[in-house]
């Protein structure tokens, strides 16, 4: 059994407090928390009192000679935000500054477009009609559920009819990749398109067979992501998309959906501090990581949607506030 961590620093209680607050707001909060216990260990062993945060003491912490730059960031982001946890509740602590640059990831997955959007279905829908193969009235529908909801394509494939509810308009991913179910709702076309399939496609099936199957030797079972990307490869082809090392991707479908979600609330002046919580649970986000991944995907990709509002929600978009993966 692991050994609880023993707080014991002049810090102690208010970083617990900190961490729990974290906690509630959804996040997991591991390796900050990981990193906070190691500056209370670093305080308490060197013999500091008090609660105090002064520059020297947390450049101490920050800048240890034998950790590699991305530890240095990331307690550069660790130690600025505790700092300013600390000052709302009246302690005197320095604010560090996040100044450690690090390579950016050069990764920007590909965002449809509207043209190629309606190319995309447009191919799909009018796909040659395919022997053994249940391609013809399954992908109309799946692609659109991805296009329609954002989830992941595994999650897609789980589903079982069972878990759809027509007459709420959701359908709920159970047990996704963070282990956490979830509602998922559907637009009203979407749904009318659902029941369309049901009712015709799946009117002999039972309730735990899959909503999108695949063809096994004549009958029904799951299909597989291999079989999904190849038929997205065969739609990117008749939809003259081209396709390169970098996508576009059947999680392109996900990209999409997460970035005109935030453009849309930009566009309509929506708090984004309101509402990234809202679209961080919706894509089953362990925590903030990857919801801050899509914002800084939107403010890359329209740059002069997101100067409109910076002014007021421009603290939002992480700029060197994002905790790194060391690994």
């Amino acid at each position: 059994m692991k050994t609880a961590y023993e707080w014991k620093s002049g810090f102690a209680e208010a970083a617990q407090n900190y961490i729990s607050l974290k906690q509630q707001t959804g996040m997991k909060f591991q390796t900050q928390e990981r990193y906070l216990r190691h500056f209370d260990t670093f305080y308490y062993s060197n013999g500091f009192e008090g609660s105090t945060l002064t520059k020297e003491i947390v450049n101490d912490f920050i800048y240890d000679p034998n950790e590699r730059p991305v530890s240095h960031h990331n307690k550069e982001v660790v130690m600025r935000d505790f700092a300013i946890y600390l000052t709302d509740r009246g302690y005197h602590a320095y604010v560090a500054e996040v100044k450690t640059v690090l390579p950016r990831c050069k990764f920007i997955p590909h965002i449809f477009t509207d043209d190629e959007t309606r190319r995309m279905f447009a191919a799909i829908d009018n796909y040659p009609q395919a022997r053994m193969s249940y391609r013809n009235a399954v992908d109309p529908v799946l692609f659109r559920f991805l296009y329609g909801t954002g989830v992941r394509i595994s999650e897609a494939l789980n589903l079982v009819l069972n878990d759809v509810n027509v007459e709420s308009g959701t359908a709920t991913i159970r047990a996704a990749k963070n282990m956490k179910d979830r509602l998922i709702p559907m637009t009203e076309s979407l749904t009318r398109r659902i029941i369309i399939f049901m009712n015709g496609f799946h009117r002999y099936s039972d309730g735990k067979m899959w909503l999108f199957p695949g063809y096994h030797n004549g009958t029904m079972g799951q299909m597989d992501k291999s079989t999904t990307y190849n038929h997205f490869r065969d739609y990117l082809l008749m939809a003259d998309i081209h396709h390169t090392a970098i996508g576009p991707r059947v999680h392109s479908f996900r990209h999409g959906f997460a970035v005109k979600c935030l453009k849309n609330w930009v566009l309509a002046g929506n708090d984004l501090t309101v509402m990234l919580p809202y679209l961080s649970a919706y894509m089953g986000h362990s925590d903030f990581r990857a919801t801050q991944y899509y914002l800084r995907l939107t403010s890359d990709l329209y740059p002069d949607i997101v100067r409109r509002v910076e002014a007021e929600f421009g603290y939002v978009i992480p700029e060197g506030g994002i905790i790194y993966d060391e690994s």
